[in-house]
C-alpha cells in the first residue's frame, strides 16, 4: 500500500504541475521560494506581514531565529516535498522565442510527497502576497489541489493553520474544510468522505448540518442538522440529534472538533463544566471540545512567552482550575478514531 500511496503522490504533483496558474519552481529558483516559505512562516506564526522581495540577510536571519526550527531552511527541498509558484494570470511562459513573457509569481504553494494522515496529499505551505489577496488565487490553488489529489485516487488533502494567526483558519472554513486535528497546530482537511457543511447561527446557538443530497446547486441541498451548540452562562451546552447519532465514522469523528473551532472564534463556550474539564487533555489531539480549550490556552500561552502579542476571541472556561497530568502521566497508546495518525510539524503556515 505505502508503494501505491507514493506513485500516487508522484502523479498527483505531476498533475498539479500542469495545472493553470500554477508552475513547478525551476531550476536555481529554489532560494527565492525559499524566502516567500519564510514569509509564510513570519505571517503565520510571527503575525508578522513581510514582503518576500524586501528580505535581506540581516532580515533573514532575524525571522529565521525567531522561528527556530520551523523557520529552518531544508537543503535540497524537493526530497520531501514539491514546490510551486502561484501566478497571476493563470498563465505561464510558452517557452517560445516572441511568445507572452512569463506571469510573474503572486503566491506559492508546496505539497509534500508522501501522504498524511488516511493517504492525504499534505499542503505544507500556502502563501500570497497582500496585494494579489481577495481575488480567489488561494482558494483556486487548493481546488487544483483536490483535484490532483482525488483523480489519482487519493482522499484529498490536509494541512495546518495557527491558532494565533486567526486570518488562516477563519479562512479555511470559510472554505468548507473539515477540523481533523489540533495537536500542533489547527489540523483542515477536505476529503470525498466528508460532505458539504455549514455553520449557522439559530436563536442564540450555532448549528452544523450536512449536505446529505449531492447537487450541483448549492440552492438544491437538503440540510440535516446534526449539533447545536447553546451558553448556559459561561459554559458550552452542546446537543446532538439523531441523524448525528446514526452519521457515519468520518462525520461522527469531526463533526464536533469542527463545530468547536466555529465556537472557539465566534468566542463562545467551549467548557461544558468541571468534570469536562478536569478530562480535557484527554483531548488534547482531537475530540471534543474541551480539548481544543486545552491546546488553545498551550498555543496562546506558548506565544506569550515568546514576547508574541495575542488577539483572540477565546475566553478561559468559567469553571475551577484543575490539576493537569504532566507529560510523563499522559497515556502513550495512539489515539482512537478515524485519523490516528501523529502529524508532523509544518514547514510553513498555510497562509491565504
Amino acid at each position: 500500500m505505502a508503494r501505491s500511496w507514493d506513485e500516487a503522490v508522484g502523479r498527483a504533483q505531476e498533475r498539479l504541475a500542469a495545472a493553470p496558474g500554477v508552475r513547478a519552481v525551476g531550476e536555481g529558483e529554489g532560494r527565492g521560494f525559499a524566502l516567500w516559505d519564510l514569509a509564510s512562516c513570519a505571517e503565520g506564526e510571527l503575525g508578522e506581514c513581510v514582503d518576500p522581495a524586501s528580505i535581506g540577510p540581516a532580515e533573514e536571519r532575524r525571522l529565521r531565529e525567531r522561528l527556530g526550527e520551523s523557520g529552518r531552511e531544508w537543503p535540497g527541498g524537493e526530497l520531501y516535498r514539491r514546490r510551486y509558484w502561484l501566478l497571476d494570470d493563470g498563465a505561464g511562459s510558452t517557452g517560445v522565442p516572441g511568445g507572452p513573457a512569463p506571469a510573474e509569481p503572486v503566491g506559492t504553494v508546496a505539497v509534500d510527497n508522501w501522504t498524511r494522515g488516511p493517504g492525504q496529499l499534505a499542503v505544507s505551505s500556502l502563501y500570497l502576497r497582500p496585494s494579489a489577496r481577495g481575488r480567489g488565487l488561494a482558494a483556486a490553488a487548493l481546488d487544483q489541489v483536490y483535484r490532483a489529489a482525488t483523480a489519482e485516487g487519493l482522499p484529498g488533502y490536509r494541512l495546518e493553520a495557527h491558532w494565533t494567526w486567526q486570518h488562516a483558519p477563519r479562512y479555511y472554513l470559510r472554505r468548507g474544510l473539515w477540523v481533523v486535528s489540533w495537536k500542533h497546530a489547527i489540523g483542515l482537511a477536505r476529503m470525498p468522505q466528508l460532505p458539504p457543511y455549514r455553520v449557522r447561527e439559530e436563536g442564540d446557538r450555532l448549528v452544523l448540518s450536512v449536505a446529505d443530497r449531492p447537487s450541483p446547486d448549492p440552492a438544491g441541498l437538503v440540510w440535516t442538522p446534526l449539533l447545536a451548540a447553546g451558553s448556559e452562562g459561561r459554559r458550552l451546552r452542546l446537543d446532538e440529534t439523531a441523524a448525528y447519532r446514526q452519521a457515519d465514522g468520518w462525520v461522527h469523528g469531526y463533526a464536533r472538533s469542527t463545530l468547536a473551532l466555529h465556537l472557539a472564534l465566534a468566542g463562545r463556550p467551549l467548557v461544558r463544566g468541571p468534570q469536562w474539564w478536569a478530562e480535557a487533555w484527554r483531548w488534547a489531539d482531537i475530540g471534543e471540545p474541551e480539548g481544543l480549550a486545552y491546546r488553545i490556552e498551550e498555543f496562546e500561552r506558548s506565544a506569550r512567552a515568546e514576547g508574541r502579542t495575542v488577539a483572540t476571541p477565546y475566553r478561559p472556561p468559567a469553571v475551577p482550575a484543575v490539576p493537569r497530568p504532566s507529560a510523563e502521566a499522559l497515556p502513550s497508546e495512539e489515539p482512537t478514531g478515524p485519523d490516528t495518525a501523529v502529524p508532523r510539524p509544518s514547514d510553513g503556515a498555510p497562509t491565504p
